[in-house]
């Protein structure tokens, strides 16, 4: 005998879709008006010091009970704030809470004055200005640091050609050492000068708009099936404002210095991170001089830093003290979401700790 549907579950089920109907139309409209957009990057902070467009800041905290203080590195493609998206889904948050003191170098958008600034300018100049001001404000010897993405490299760089930097410990999230494997390559060219040069903008540098179609392109697919998801929860306020701090975010990239990138496009092109071939200032880096504690953040998802791109980091350092940390997420969702709030951060936290002193 066929089993007659109850006409309460479908009367229920067709009430629901209409009541989202009605809120698809009306979150479908903020969002065209742009009246919905969640506030970012809102977790209060102080400027305490610059050089050109790099900016340190520190961010406010009445409870630091763990020392030394936390430098982080950002990359140079994109803005800082997905370390701090949005109120209970930040990076930066979960620190503080945890009872650090936090500071972040923020690069700022680069300039007509920026063209010439060389990798030097970050791995030789700032960042180690950077950790001398930290440990003046904070009446510390040493700080922990942690590099994002190509922040990592800006700090493994560092760290190599200053093996005696004031740096307890020394974290990268989806840093990338094995260039061969980093689909972004050939996403930006060739790796010659020239292709580098045809590229740059009136102002010597690579303009945000060529940096993003170039990230755009290692997932071409991927705004399509984002609008596809985004149409099927356009009922739901809190997944449209998620996907509008996310989507924001990775669609708000920054200049690169002209300079930087045909350095990079070298090492890239070169591979010499793998190598053993960077040279800073003249001088040939070995990553083996990294040797403080070690840990290392992957996502076997990442699609911007692949899984095979980042893992050769720990063989290239001389750090005894070494941890891998291997998630299911991607590029955004290691510091990101439910993977970095569950997973990522608690890590993060324990390894800081254990490096770090209670503070009376």
């Amino acid at each position: 005998m066929a089993l007659i549907p109850d006409p309460r579950g479908i009367v229920d089920r067709v009430r629901q879709e209409v009541e989202r109907n009605a809120l698809r139309a009306r979150n479908g409209i903020k969002m065209a008006v742009g009246a919905s957009e969640p506030p970012t990057g809102v977790t209060p902070r102080d400027p305490v010091w610059r050089n050109g467009r790099a900016t340190l800041y520190r961010y406010r905290n009445d409870d630091v009970t763990h020392g030394p203080p936390l430098l982080i590195v950002f990359s140079l493609f994109s803005r800082a704030y997905i370390l701090d998206l949005t109120p209970g889904n930040s990076f930066i948050e979960h620190l503080l809470k945890a009872g650090f003191d936090i500071y972040l170098i923020d690069w700022g958008e680069a300039d007509e004055r920026d063209a010439r600034n060389g990798l030097e300018y970050y791995v030789d100049g700032v960042i180690p200005a950077a950790i001398r001001e930290v440990c003046r404000r904070s009446h510390s010897g040493e700080v922990n640091i942690l590099g994002y993405c190509f922040g990592g490299d800006l700090t493994l760089m560092h760290g190599a050609h200053h093996p005696d930097a004031p740096i307890r410990s020394h974290t990268v999230v989806a840093c990338p050492v094995d260039f061969d494997r980093m689909p972004l390559r050939d996403a930006f060219g060739g790796g010659t000068a020239a292709d580098v040069d045809e590229m740059l903008g009136d102002d010597g540098n690579i303009p945000a708009n060529v940096v993003f179609s170039a990230f755009r392109s290692l997932k071409p697919v991927a705004e399509v099936t984002g609008y596809v998801d985004l149409l099927e929860k356009l009922w739901s306020d809190d997944y449209v404002a998620a996907y509008q701090a996310m989507n924001g975010w990775a669609t708000d990239h920054v200049p690169l210095a002209g300079a930087t990138a045909r350095q990079l496009l070298g090492l890239m092109g070169d591979n010499a991170l793998m190598r053993g071939n960077v040279v800073l200032g003249g001088d040939r880096i070995d990553l083996k001089d990294v040797t403080v504690p070690f840990l290392a953040v992957l996502g076997e998802k990442d699609h911007i830093v692949p899984l095979d791109a980042a893992r050769p980091v720990l063989d290239l350092i001389g750090s005894e003290q070494k941890t891998e940390l291997c998630l299911r997420g991607g590029h955004i969702g290691l510091v990101v979401g439910r993977t970095a709030a569950k997973t990522t951060i608690p890590t993060i936290i324990e390894f800081l700790k254990k490096q770090s002193e209670a503070l009376v």
